[in-house]
């Protein structure tokens, strides 16, 4: 199986109120999720092969713990400046960047791998070591998106060491400078394009 993307998330306001946007332009929305003991929540969209996750803090004093506070999701969250994104990818021959395994005692069987050194300015990257069993979920939407067949992530000009441009370099994203803002393709369709600006840096073509 190649290395692919798994799933991004955006880091959003509370209760994720920009997913009525997604959900107003024809997105199929799956079941909410309560991350125990990491202090995160999100509102999730499922795709064919991918899932788009608006992700916020719900509780601050547990996403700030010492367990949690090493995946900078807090950081991310609250800090003007860094990067409101984060990419988990699936496949390969393992995680293609220096990276820890994170475990949280309120997610029973859950391990993710979390990448090391990556700057505020850069999106966080994850890895599945393990693929976690998917929950079934909606994948069909009126507006006809069906699978993830592209992401490029626009941001702050980045080093050439870090985690993104290693990523950008090996086809995995696609990655520019500019106005933060995150660009998914579906079905390999450049005929349309829809952008969710002011609510969410999200910008759908296809």
């Amino acid at each position: 199986m190649p290395l692919e993307v798994d799933h991004i998330f955006i880091m959003t306001s509370h209760g994720a109120p920009a997913a009525d946007r997604l959900r107003e332009f024809g997105l199929t929305e799956g079941t909410p999720n309560r991350h125990t003991g990491q202090g995160t929540a999100c509102r999730r969209f499922f795709f064919h092969n991918a899932m788009l996750e608006l992700l916020w803090v719900e509780d601050e004093a547990e996403a700030g713990s010492e367990a949690v506070r090493r995946t900078q999701l807090w950081e991310h969250w609250s800090e003007d400046g860094a990067s409101p994104f984060g990419v988990i990818l699936r496949g390969g021959q393992g995680a293609p960047f220096a990276a820890w395994e994170y475990r949280n005692a309120g997610m029973p069987g859950f391990a993710i791998e979390v990448a090391e050194g990556t700057l505020p300015e850069e999106p966080l990257w994850f890895y599945f070591a393990s693929m976690f069993p998917p929950p079934v979920q909606p994948r069909e939407h009126a507006c006809g998106l069906r699978d993830l067949t592209g992401v490029r992530i626009v941001g702050s000009a980045l080093p050439e060491g870090t985690v993104t441009m290693s990523m950008a370099r090996a086809g995995v994203i696609a990655a520019g400078a500019g106005e933060t803002m995150l660009e998914l393709e579906f079905d390999n369709g450049s005929a349309y394009e829809v952008n969710f600006l002011p609510d969410l840096p999200l910008r759908l073509r296809y």
